[in-house]
This record gives structure tokens, sequence and C-alpha cells, in this order.
């Protein structure tokens, strides 16, 4: 079993959710985090003042899946969350040794 994070744009969420849910993912959790990477912030005006955004607003998604499912889940996010432009986020795949579900007790592949 591997864990899939993303970090994306928040306006992409229900695009990758969506996407996900097509091929057969349906569990996930989502946080919002801030962050920023190459893209280095931006600057704003406010009031007629100029300051820099250093921390972007992103989106983690976190998904769980079978060692079978996972090329397949890093293609869809890719293709759903990709925009072309900078920011678009990042995948991390770690593996996960064990899973099990409280309420009924099932261990791994079975509790995802």
């Amino acid at each position: 079993m591997k864990k899939i994070e993303a970090i994306i744009k928040p306006f992409r969420l229900d695009d990758v959710r969506e996407a996900l849910s097509n091929i057969g993912i349906a569990g996930m959790t989502v946080t919002e985090v801030k962050g920023f990477g190459r893209q280095k912030g931006h600057t704003e005006l406010y009031r007629g003042a100029e300051y820099v955004v250093d921390f972007l607003p992103k989106v983690k998604l976190e998904v769980v899946v079978a060692e079978s499912q996972v090329e397949q889940c890093i293609d869809t996010i890719i293709q759903a969350a990709r925009t072309g432009k900078i920011g678009d986020g990042k995948i991390f795949v770690t593996a996960v040794e064990k899973v099990i579900r409280i309420r009924t007790g099932e261990v791994n592949e079975e509790a995802i």
C-alpha cells in the first residue's frame, strides 16, 4: 500500500476529487495548507501599501491506495490538477505499513 499526498491549487480540488472518484477511489483526506516553492509568493497592494505574501493557500489531498492503483492515481491527479502554470503543486508517495479500520477491525487493503 502507498500513501499519496498531493499539494494542489484549491480551485482544482473538485476536479481532482471527481476524477479520483471516477477511477474508484472514494476515501481521501483534504487539508487546507499554506506554503511556497519556486513560486516564492507574490506581492499585493492593500490600502496603498505593497506587501509580500510568502505563503500561498494550497490544498493537501491524502489518499491511501493498493500498490496496483498507485500509477493510475498519480496520473489522474496530474491530469485533473495541472493548469500549466507555476504553483500547480507536487505529489509525494510513501509506503504504508499497516492500515486498520477501527469500527470493524479490518486490516490493510480490506480497510482502505
